[in-house]
């Protein structure tokens, strides 16, 4: 009977072992495949967001990255959609867009995330446009043949899953960054 009882105890030690381990393994899984998803989502996102304030793209794309209450009170992005960007003299054939993310968390069983990262362009390939060269000399002064610089920034985002996709609700600047 004493063998048995050990019998017993040391398979549902071993099977409690495996039991633990298999829910920190699951658990660290979907951490990563959200980890992963949220990046990519905020590269991409951001990116878009860069591209429609700087070469006047469609901002329909933006829904895929941003909730809309987000896109309606992003000041910069409103300026770019009523042509009163920084940006509107000058056609912008390219940008070098930077992201690291700096910190992330999201339970794996959560629908919120908070993350925080650094953006930066600091390369914008574009050429005052003939027709706006006088306008944008008056505005800009003796630099006006090439766009203004990017102003990068340290953010902090959070991020919601709606229908099991992530989606950006809000940013906020938490400092500037000098490239």
């Amino acid at each position: 009977m004493k063998k048995v009882r050990r019998f017993i105890w040391y398979l549902a030690g071993r099977l409690l072992l495996i039991v633990i381990l298999l829910g920190v393994f699951t658990v660290t899984f979907y951490y990563a495949m959200n980890a992963s998803n949220i990046n990519i989502v905020l590269k991409d996102g951001m990116a878009k967001r860069a591209q429609v304030i700087m070469m006047q793209e469609d901002s329909s794309e933006l829904n895929k990255f941003f909730q809309s209450s987000y896109l309606q009170r992003d000041e910069n992005l409103q300026l770019a959609i009523e042509q009163k960007s920084p940006y509107i003299y000058y056609n912008v054939r390219g940008i070098d867009h930077r992201l690291k993310m700096t910190w992330m968390w999201c339970w794996p069983w959560d629908n919120t995330a908070k993350a925080e990262f650094v953006e930066t362009i600091p390369g914008i390939d574009g050429r005052v446009r003939s027709a706006d060269a006088e306008a944008a000399k008056a505005l800009y002064g003796d630099g006006y043949e090439v766009p203004p610089k990017w102003q990068g920034g340290k953010y902090s985002a959070t991020l919601v899953k709606e229908n099991n996709q992530w989606h950006i609700r809000s940013l906020s600047l938490m400092e500037m960054v000098e490239e």
